[in-house]
């Protein structure tokens, strides 16, 4: 783990804001990450700082329909969360919005990654936007913070890595689900050990 250093902003790195939204960072949701509402200001802070030097900020949003083998009602995982146009889909309240958005989950696929969402029968995976306006904009680099440190920011910062792009993840904008203890933790040594810069 580094601390302390200058992140180095600038037009060729992109912040990724990852999923702060009101399932994953209120108490009220229905996918609660415990502590996830101390992200916002931690994102906030990043938001200020990405835009302060040029660099370019995205973020990601669940936006699942109703009906998905996402959800445990319909054979999947999880509970029902982040359902488009609902509540609990819409970003935190307290979250500074200024980049583009890029939904993933939309037709009923696993979303984890900012970058790819993947069919939860077959396996099959597709890119979402933001691999096009990453590189549209000639980013090389990528700063991530967001919601959750052991799935979606896990697997964006994988998959930011796989495509080459400089990754650094930044371990107090970030909270896990923990499912199983330690989950958050090993989220962040995976992350490590694949080459991301873990601050």
């Amino acid at each position: 783990m580094v601390g302390g250093q200058l992140l180095g902003y600038g037009p060729r790195t992109a912040l990724l804001v990852i999923d702060v939204q009101n399932d994953f960072a209120d108490p009220s949701g229905s996918l609660y990450v415990p502590g996830g509402g101390a992200v916002v200001d931690k994102a906030n802070a990043q938001i200020a700082a990405a835009r302060a030097a040029g660099a370019k900020v995205a973020y990601s949003q669940d936006w699942h329909p109703p009906v998905t083998a996402h959800f445990a009602a319909h054979g999947g995982k999880w509970p029902d969360h982040c359902v488009r146009g609902t509540w609990g889909a819409a970003f935190h309240p307290g979250l500074v919005l200024a980049g583009e958005v890029v939904q993933k989950g939309t037709g009923g696929e696993d979303g984890y990654s900012a970058f790819t969402v993947r069919d939860p029968r077959t396996g099959d995976e597709r890119p979402t936007r933001l691999v096009t306006i990453l590189r549209g904009a000639g980013v090389t680099g990528v700063v991530i913070v967001g919601l959750a440190t052991d799935y979606c920011v896990h697997d964006t910062a994988l998959d930011a890595l796989r495509l080459g792009l400089r990754t650094t993840v930044l371990a107090d904008g970030v909270r896990p689900v923990e499912i199983e203890p330690g989950d958050g933790t090993r989220a962040l040594e995976r992350m490590a050990a694949a080459g991301a810069d873990i601050r």
